[in-house]
């Protein structure tokens, strides 16, 4: 840093010397998020980027937005904090109350959506979440954040999810905001950096093909089978109780209901109640339904070896999430915890089949029994 970043190789690159710039096969880019954008699209089949030009759009913005509103008040705060520039306590309080604006507009949005934009975790959402990770360990206390609770729950639901974990590891919110200090930078590393036609040569050696890797690709691996399909076989065919569920029009008690408990295997096969644990913030029944939705979609992973009903609950605001799920085995595949953000925003709970009134609990939801519990169903959905 301050060596390398300088030379005339380096500054053809990015003109002005800042880092990240990124080596590419057509040439070099800089500014980070360009860089992510780009990285984003190297694989065509995903949604980072959402479904339609109006999400397209509604990503870009909120990039601006974390980098512009969120970001940049972030490190006028912190930097002078450790020396890194002058502290100036109005310009300090300037960035704080930005910082603040800032959130509240963010934790107006987080109140009525799970993501930033969609039902999905976006690009928009991995740029807000690096940017809000150096506040929430660096400078933003618990008692600065707890007046945006919106905000507080989408970092903590997002970082501690499994590709966020990996990179970024266990996080301690900061307890207390760090002295300011005068200024000084490090000193420059008295070696320089490899030269920029050194990191080219190393770019096309790890770009070149190896023999290994086309002998891998003529041999792949075999995929290793889901843990769940190494079970002792079940009595209960999922697949025989999904169509008996959708075709029965009549009757559902007598048959489909009834049905259900001949085939059920308790050794198998597990049933769980979920709560939704947020209930206080579903305040608009659209965004209700599409949350519950956006769930669905995401739970498609464990089509093979679950069935569910998921139920929106009352006349009017706050609407009261709940669901029944059936899952092949004794707990709920590790795989889906894994994977699906949303099973952390639930409470889960076993059901005792021993338990009559559990069990009725049970049939009522199959069956979307209204009124449920003694309240009206605004929706019910089934997962199938």
């Amino acid at each position: 840093m301050g060596v390398s970043n300088k030379s005339p190789e380096y500054l053809q690159m990015n003109p002005i010397g800042k880092v990240p710039v990124l080596l590419t096969p057509d040439g070099p880019i800089f500014e980070s998020n360009a860089i992510a954008s780009y990285v984003a699209r190297l694989k065509g089949d995903n949604t980072l980027f959402g479904s339609s030009l109006i999400e397209y759009a509604r990503v870009e913005q909120w990039i601006y937005f974390a980098s512009l509103e969120i970001d940049a008040n972030i490190m006028q705060w912190f930097l002078p904090r450790i020396g890194y520039s002058v502290h100036l306590p109005q310009a300090e309080e300037a960035s704080i109350s930005a910082l603040k604006r800032a959130l509240a507009a963010l934790n107006t949005h987080l109140a009525m959506n799970t993501y930033l934009v969609g039902e999905s975790v976006t690009l928009a959402d991995i740029v807000m979440t690096c940017n809000l990770y150096v506040g929430f360990k660096q400078v933003m206390t618990k008692t600065f954040t707890s007046e945006f609770p919106h905000v507080e729950r989408y970092f903590w639901t997002l970082i501690n999810q499994p590709n966020f974990f990996k990179f970024f590891g266990e996080l301690k919110q900061v307890e207390s905001i760090p002295p300011a200090r005068s200024l000084g930078r490090p000193a420059p590393p008295k070696e320089s950096a490899k030269t920029i036609d050194e990191l080219k040569k190393e770019a096309k050696r790890e770009n070149k093909p190896k023999v290994e890797d086309a002998k891998e690709e003529e041999a792949p691996k075999p995929k290793p089978k889901n843990p769940l399909d190494l079970l002792p076989p079940s009595k209960m065919i999922l697949d025989e109780w999904k169509r008996l569920y959708s075709n029965t029009k009549s009757n559902f008690r007598e048959v489909a209901i009834k049905g259900f408990w001949d085939m059920y295997d308790p050794e198998g096969y597990s049933l769980w109640f979920c709560d939704y644990k947020y209930n206080d913030e579903n305040t608009v029944s659209f965004v209700t339904l599409n949350k519950v939705g956006g769930f669905l979609q995401r739970m498609d992973l464990a089509r093979k070896y679950a069935f569910g009903k998921m139920l929106v609950i009352g006349s009017e605001p706050p609407y009261k999430v709940k669901g029944l799920w059936l899952f092949r085995g004794q707990e709920i595949p590790q795989f889906v915890m894994d994977e699906c953000y949303d099973m952390e925003l639930y409470e889960w709970i076993k059901v005792d089949i021993s338990d009559e009134a559990q069990k009725e609990r049970v049939n009522a939801m199959i069956e979307d029994q209204e009124p449920f519990e003694g309240e009206a169903l605004l929706d019910a959905k089934c997962f199938k």
